[in-house]
């Protein structure tokens, strides 16, 4: 049955209404902002100096339909799947070119704190379900599913994020692009009443962090962090409430996790010590964004969301946030696109293994761009996620561009053992060289002289399997050329 997230539905407009009014004032007041956004589209997400030039953008719109279509698509256990990024997934959604779709996500560390993050949310709920008898998403991760080889849970982890979709964009099909614009991006409120108006997430310092095997006196330890986040906007920063040092914890279904190494298992703080005198004074700048984000990948059909890849996913860029354009190359048919591993804040290099892992709602418009119209474009030879914001083009450069491809058929173990961020850097000066002789066709000495004195070349994060580098390039830069 429709719940206001089916368009075909002769009954759609009623149902969303219904579907609007069953959601707290909060929530109503996002949607709000965000049609509100959707009426200026033409002044979001691309500047003047877009890399959709106006005849690529009427090659796109000719495609589209007559009425723009606003799509929902609300986290919970039926539209979410765990850890892995799939082309076997069935559509949450189908979409038209053009059209913009307002996604829930959740953060798969919201079990540091479920009386925070979990409690009161129907759809947070059914996702973390997790008794004796049951979970509410059994699958997390890439890995198995036979309980007779699996050890920790189905899955094995290998992939940690909640993704919410996949979304089907009907047209797309391998080597056309994908343009994502993020028009909004706003924390998901508290449900617990004790905690209204305030968002939560958490930050841990894991075992796959960057700084575990360089800890002063040599302890191993991995300590999570909760921050508190103003639900309203009227805050433009994060503090913490507490930290707490993770201790052996006792899944539901009885198996022990002397580490965090399977996601979704709650936290007993009966069993932790919090220290709520950390960071005392210290506000973090919010920057709200999706750390995990793209298209399904062709190679597998089963992906572990934690290494990023030519399609995008995992690449844990602060600035992939409201306003920003991703362009990702399609590589199934539909695109089905997923959007989790929301952050309220990051910085470059997510040095501990995590950002401020905090549940967020987005809206975006999926614009498709056809291969056959990409000829003499700047997109024409894309094979790379890309980012742009209104000032700036961004390329992420990983240690190895196509790691699925390039590391053959034990890819998915092996990319955690041989990514450096010397490769990296490698692959992003490739990249934006190569970006900067087609788009604006310079030489590549030209390109060379250039990337050094006017690219910021920046390491975006070192816990991902796939190591990253971007590179950052200014509009302004070339606002003397015709």
């Amino acid at each position: 049955m429709c719940q206001g997230d089916d368009a075909t539905c002769p009954q759609f407009e009623l149902h969303y209404r219904a579907l609007k009014d069953n959601l707290d004032a909060e929530r109503r007041g996002f949607l709000k902002s965000g049609f509100v956004a959707a009426g200026g589209l033409a002044t979001l997400g691309v500047g003047g100096a877009s890399l959709v030039t106006p005849a690529l953008a009427e090659a796109a719109a000719a495609r589209q339909p007559g009425e723009r279509t606003h799509h929902y698509l609300p986290a919970n256990a039926d539209t979410v799947h765990w850890g892995y990024f799939s082309k076997t997934l069935k559509p949450q959604v189908e979409i038209e070119s053009g059209d913009l779709v307002t996604i829930e996500t959740l953060t798969h560390q919201a079990s540091d704190d479920l009386e925070r993050m979990v409690e009161g949310d129907p759809g947070a709920e059914s996702v973390f379900l997790w008794t004796k008898d049951k979970k509410g998403v059994d699958r997390r991760g890439a890995g198995t599913t036979d309980p007779k080889l699996y050890k920790k849970g189905s899955g094995e982890g290998q992939g940690v994020h909640v993704m919410t979709g996949p979304v089907y964009v009907r047209g797309a099909e391998p080597g056309d692009i994908l343009e994502v614009r993020i028009l909004d991006c706003v924390p998901r409120p508290c449900a617990n009443p004790k905690y209204k108006g305030k968002s939560f997430g958490s930050n841990a310092a894991a075992w796959w962090g960057y700084h575990y095997n360089d800890l002063l006196g040599g302890e191993k330890r991995e300590v999570v962090t909760i921050y508190e986040v103003d639900a309203g906007g009227s805050k433009s920063w994060a503090q913490a409430v507490y930290n707490f040092k993770w201790v052996p914890q006792t899944d539901p279904f009885g198996v022990v996790h002397p580490t965090i190494d399977y996601p979704g298992v709650p936290v007993d703080h009966a069993k932790t010590s919090r220290n709520f005198d950390a960071l005392k004074g210290v506000r973090v700048p919010i920057r709200p964004h999706f750390g995990t984000l793209g298209v399904a990948p062709a190679d597998a059909d089963f992906v572990d969301t934690i290494p990023p890849n030519r399609t995008g996913g995992n690449i844990d860029n602060w600035r992939i946030g409201k306003g920003a354009t991703m362009y990702y190359p399609v590589a199934v048919e539909g695109a089905l696109l997923s959007v989790g591993d929301p952050h309220a804040s990051q910085g470059d290099s997510e040095l501990c293994g995590t950002a401020i892992e905090c549940s967020l709602t987005g809206v975006f418009q999926l614009i498709l761009h056809k291969k056959a119209d990409l000829a003499g474009t700047a997109l024409e030879e894309l094979n790379y996620p890309m980012l742009e914001t209104q000032d700036e083009w961004l390329v992420h450069g990983f240690s190895f561009a196509n790691y699925l491809k390039d590391l053959g058929p034990d890819a998915q173990t092996e990319i955690y053992t041989k990514s450096s961020v010397d490769l990296a850097m490698r692959d992003a000066f490739r990249k934006m060289r190569h970006f900067l002789m087609t788009t604006q066709k310079l030489t590549e000495d030209e390109a060379i002289s250039l990337m050094s004195i006017g690219v910021d070349f920046g390491v975006t994060q070192v816990v991902d399997g796939n190591w990253g580098v971007h590179a950052i390039v200014r509009k302004e830069i070339f606002a003397g050329r015709a």
